[in-house]
């Protein structure tokens, strides 16, 4: 089965992390064509995977578009949709991984008879998006899409209830190689070292910079907390959230919290910083989709603090493999942090379990058996 994979983006997030995992098992019979260049490419090529940069005009539509916006983006719609038609008669399969993604591969799907399947890795919610593109997501995977593979339980019921049809859908959570998650303890104090946090006990906060993420959550948290305790942010604005990185350092400043945290930008070395810190903090004010930090902390083997929303209620059990606080409450997170210092041995127990729990659920090797047989079986019906 040959397959052409598309994703809007030309920088690597979650979504695009997945489809890596994803395409590999189908690299020498798939493309995976992009409709933005960047650092995406380069990694899908890494790991040798066929990548096309399909058009470098990127597509003026963002998750808060009106109607109008939505249709003024047509115009630059066509020649991309008229190069992915070209492409997809090549193949058997049409796998949109983002919401754009989607919205070209249904016309694609449409002209070449190609099955479409849409991976959802968002909450389809006002809370997210604009009623418009609510609407053209759900009538578009209504309409052409033969699989809706959702992520998480949260991401299957948002769609649902935004009018989504649900025998379309399956949850099959993000995988993840367990091994890329194995850092020495040399390694770990060697960079501790570089990062002049060898005392400290470290919170670390592991996504890009945006009001919705809660970076100004951890910092209030931070202010309630001893001096040891010191931030890491991991992760950098995009999307032109630049005000927001402005708003932390002022924040920063009226909290006397200069010397306590260290902003690091994107960094590929996400699971050696993660084994760097003593917490990993997930401080989301909104639903997230999945929470793939949180699982990567748990892959670490790090206790990890999750937003209690969305797909983090279906990895933290709390105070079993984790723990779980109310969005958007930064005297909660600093209790939790105050436990995390004074009770090494029940957060090492907890920590532990977190590494066997997510060992066993997110082995990408079972998530891919579970995708290969997902679209399997609906290619069975499609052909007959």
């Amino acid at each position: 089965m040959k397959i052409l994979f598309l994703d809007q983006s030309g920088k690597p997030g979650g979504a695009e992390l997945c489809l890596i995992d994803i395409a590999k098992p189908y690299r020498d019979r798939a493309l995976v064509g992009l409709f933005a260049d960047g650092s995406f490419k380069t990694l899908l090529e890494q790991h040798h995977i066929p990548v096309e940069v399909f058009t470098n005009q990127p597509i003026q539509v963002r998750k808060q578009s009106n109607l109008l916006q939505a249709f003024g983006s047509l115009g630059q719609l066509a020649p991309l949709v008229a190069k992915v038609v070209q492409k997809a008669i090549e193949y058997d399969l049409i796998y949109a991984n983002t919401q754009k993604a989607l919205v070209v591969g249904a016309i694609a799907s449409f002209f070449t008879r190609r099955p479409l399947v849409y991976h959802l890795h968002d909450i389809l919610s006002p809370e997210h998006f604009s009623q418009t593109n609510l609407r053209v997501a759900i009538n578009l995977a209504n309409r052409f899409a033969s699989l809706v593979i959702a992520n998480s339980q949260a991401s299957q019921t948002a769609f649902v209830q935004a009018g989504g049809r649900a025998e379309l859908t399956t949850v099959i959570y993000n995988g993840f190689d367990t091994k890329l998650y194995q850092t020495s303890a040399s390694d770990i104090s060697k960079l501790r070292q570089n990062l002049g946090i060898e005392n400290q006990f470290v919170v670390g906060h592991f996504s890009r910079l945006s009001p919705w993420k809660g970076q100004h959550i951890l910092l209030d948290a931070l202010a309630q907390c001893p001096p040891q305790v010191t931030a890491l942010f991991v992760g950098d604005a995009l999307f032109g959230e630049q005000e927001y990185v402005k708003q932390l350092h002022q924040q920063i400043s009226q909290l006397g919290l200069e010397n306590r945290v260290k902003f690091l930008g994107f960094r590929a070395d996400i699971p050696q910083l993660m084994a760097a810190c003593d917490l990993v903090a997930h401080t989301s004010t909104a639903p997230e989709p999945f929470g793939r930090v949180i699982v990567e902390a748990m892959l670490c083997g790090k206790p990890v603090v999750a937003a209690k929303a969305g797909g983090a209620i279906e990895l933290v059990e709390h105070g079993m493999n984790g723990f779980l606080t109310t969005p958007g409450e930064p005297q909660e997170l600093a209790k939790i942090i105050h436990t995390c210092l004074e009770d090494r041995q029940q957060i090492a127990t907890i920590a532990s379990n977190a590494k066997v729990t997510a060992s066993q659920r997110f082995d990408v090797i079972n998530i891919n058996q579970q995708i290969a047989q997902a679209v399997s079986n609906f290619l069975v019906g499609y052909c007959h």
